[in-house]
């Protein structure tokens, strides 16, 4: 057991943006409302350990490396190994590296008995997400996506009238989900050749459209261009756009990119219409009706829907974190908490099969790896076909996906 009073501990693998600005942020607020327990970070750099602590004041951690004992200028591509390895029994794994390096700590962590949040997507590969979800089960071990777009109350609202009928059959549709060219230069400058808008942030509304409707999909097309990246050092592309064909034969369209100009009014500009029989949907997610003009950040266009810090009600000189960035994460900490309560006292044999019985009754209301591979699939597809002179690609019934 964890020493913090029985408080599950959280380790954090990747000390990037979306720790710093989201992850970390929550735990730490959960840990406050005496939820959790203490918290550790594992990176490959300590510098980035200095740069999370610069981040985040007086929020204590323990770090892997440690610039401490291990010096400013340590780097150790292991150190999550040695944080997973020391982590309680009842310690939960948060995957927060480059989309490329999901798959050996998941398989760590799951090896070693702990569940697990990623951050989207699942991993880049189907085969890997095949071999995540029997891992997994044959273990007993929680491990959830986080696709955070499906708490967002403009998806869930598709959602529910798509499920009731509202819109009747499904035609078509259009997701636009593009950011802004410092994403490739800065935040992910040491791996943005290895992945590509679509497969980043564009694997959310692929997500989003097998949320709302419950389809699979059945062929994809999709294209890729490098025109203003590569001027400026980065092998990376500009933009990729897919148009997948899905079971009903209803078509998305989404397309993403990483080079919208610096003086864009949010980080990221998205949106998600859909036409069906009997009705539409629009939704613009960038443009809430918020906004921002201040001399310090000129014109911001404000989101006060994915995660936002805002006065706390009992104490206004504290930041109180709420939006559906933080439900995302919140949602399978507290499925874990509540499946260990549930299995708490029992002998190993009962609580591993408690908990395949547990994870079985969230697999059809949660991203777990049944659902979760099927935007794995997506990225591969799209992958294969803007590399292949944007040929068609098709699936099978299991998600394999093949040139014809």
């Amino acid at each position: 057991m964890s020493p913090d009073d029985g408080k599950m501990p959280v380790l954090v693998v990747g000390g990037g943006m979306i720790s710093a600005e989201v992850v970390l942020p929550t735990v730490f607020q959960e840990q406050a409302r005496g939820l959790l327990g203490e918290i550790w970070v594992a990176t490959r750099r300590a510098e980035r350990i200095i740069w999370l602590h610069e981040q985040l004041p007086g929020c204590a951690f323990k770090a892997f490396p440690d610039p401490v004992t291990d010096g400013r200028d340590a780097v150790d591509a292991d150190a999550y190994q040695q944080a997973i390895a020391a982590l309680p029994a009842d310690g939960v794994v948060v995957v927060a590296t480059p989309d490329h390096f999901h798959t050996p700590v998941i398989e760590e962590a799951i090896r070693t008995g702990h569940h697990c949040v990623v951050e989207k997507p699942l991993c880049l590969k189907i085969d890997e997400a095949r071999r995540i979800r029997d891992l997994a089960r044959q273990a007993g071990i929680y491990v959830y996506t986080d696709y955070h777009k499906r708490h967002d109350r403009a998806i869930r609202a598709a959602q529910k009238k798509v499920r009731d009928g509202a819109l009747g059959q499904m035609l078509h549709g259009h997701a636009w989900i593009e950011e802004r060219r410092e994403m490739p230069l800065h935040w992910f400058a040491n791996w943005c050749e290895q992945s590509s808008p679509f497969e980043y942030i564009g694997v959310h509304y692929a997500d989003a459209y097998y949320f709302i409707t419950g389809l699979k999909p059945k062929r994809l097309v999709a294209f890729g261009q490098k025109k203003l990246l590569p001027t400026l050092g980065k092998d990376a592309y500009d933009t990729v756009s897919a148009t997948i064909q899905w079971e009903d034969d209803s078509v998305l369209f989404i397309r993403t990119g990483w080079v919208c100009s610096e003086h864009q009014t949010a980080l990221t500009n998205q949106g998600l219409c859909l036409m069906g029989t009997e009705g539409e949907y629009w939704s613009d997610h960038k443009d809430r009706n918020t906004y921002f003009c201040t001399q310090q950040g000129k014109f911001e266009h404000f989101n006060p829907n994915f995660f936002k810090g805002h006065c706390d009600w009992d104490d206004p000189g504290r930041v109180e974190w709420v939006g559906y960035g933080y439900d995302s994460i919140k949602q399978p900490l507290d499925d874990i908490r509540a499946m260990q309560a549930a299995t708490a006292g029992m002998d190993d044999a009962a609580a591993l099969a408690k908990r395949r019985d547990l994870i079985a009754a969230f697999e059809p209301v949660r991203p777990l790896p049944d659902q979760a591979l099927i935007g794995t699939a997506i990225n591969e597809a799209v992958r294969m076909s803007f590399e292949n002179d944007s040929a068609y690609v098709w699936f099978d019934e299991g998600m394999g996906v093949s040139m014809r």
